[in-house]
């Protein structure tokens, strides 16, 4: 039971103080939403002690290949001077450590761990980073999640940091490439391309700061598709309007981590709904990570 008395006194020193107080939800709600997140979640790679993630609904084994363009050279990962686990530096415990520009393949395969459907698919996808984008990352775009069967631009979720400082975030998200750009028209010269990202101009990445990352994404394939960004917790925006639609070969759609990338990730997630933002408000602010939905 709360104790609105006390909950009311601190919510008058914070109002003195010029501070907006935290609402205090109450024990069954809290539990309810936890129970949801519980039921939705498809995958969670927590990156404690190793590579492999923690709980799959399909393949839990992360993989190495020499590229996105040969899978079929794919092998079951083991760390390296470049990709590793950074021991009690993660988010909750240990994180994946990318200490290199990553240009090799690193993913997990999305059969059953991803609920794809060639009609509204939707789903979440949900992860921690620690990066400084304008010291640590490498020269070029950055995308540390890309969620496809082909390429960023052909049936594909993801975030990247953009290639110059300063640096911003984007979300894209692109059905079969035939159908919304017919003509191949380079991104940087395609307003369909650039009309459909949701850019963050100045995001709250730093080096020695954890920033939540969510994807949340509704009715891929239906015709009138949408997809939000959110950081820390808060909407930075939705690409609306996704009308084409999405195809995937199972063999080889994977969740990729790490493109290009320099950094801490941790806690990566994915989620068979669309969460909603008090769901994820829920999940960010979870003492142990995704890892207390499974006990």
């Amino acid at each position: 039971m709360i104790r609105w008395s006390r909950l009311t006194s601190c919510c008058a020193i914070a109002l003195a103080l010029g501070c907006t107080p935290a609402v205090e939800q109450p024990a069954d709600e809290a539990v309810d939403l936890r129970a949801e997140l519980s039921g939705a979640l498809t995958f969670h790679a927590g990156f404690d002690g190793g590579l492999d993630a923690a709980f799959a609904q399909g393949n839990r084994r992360m993989y190495f290949a020499p590229s996105y363009t040969e899978l079929d050279q794919r092998s079951p990962a083991a760390a390296t001077d470049e990709v590793t686990i950074a021991a009690g530096q993660g988010r909750y415990g240990d994180a994946l450590h990318f200490t290199v520009k990553n240009t090799k393949a690193v993913f997990f395969s999305a059969d059953r761990n991803v609920a794809f459907s060639p009609q509204e698919w939707s789903g979440t996808v949900s992860f921690w980073l620690s990066v400084d984008p304008a010291t640590d990352l490498a020269p070029g775009y950055t995308d540390p999640i890309q969620v496809t069967d082909s390429a960023y631009n052909d049936n594909a979720i993801w975030v990247d940091f953009t290639d110059q400082n300063p640096r911003s975030f984007r979300l894209g998200v692109f059905g079969e490439l035939d159908s919304w750009n017919p003509g191949n028209i380079p991104p940087n010269d395609n307003p369909n391309f650039l009309d459909r990202l949701v850019v963050v101009s100045d995001p709250p990445f730093a080096g020695g700061r954890w920033t939540h990352v969510a994807v949340v994404y509704r009715d891929l394939g239906g015709g009138d598709a949408r997809a939000t960004l959110y950081l820390d917790g808060v909407s930075q925006g939705t690409s609306e309007g996704i009308a084409e639609p999405f195809g995937w070969d199972l063999t080889t759609a994977s969740i990729r981590v790490g493109v290009n990338y320099i950094g801490l990730m941790d806690d990566l997630a994915v989620f068979d709904r669309p969460l909603s933002a008090e769901q994820i408000e829920t999940l960010r602010s979870l003492e142990g990570g995704v890892a207390d939905l499974r006990r």
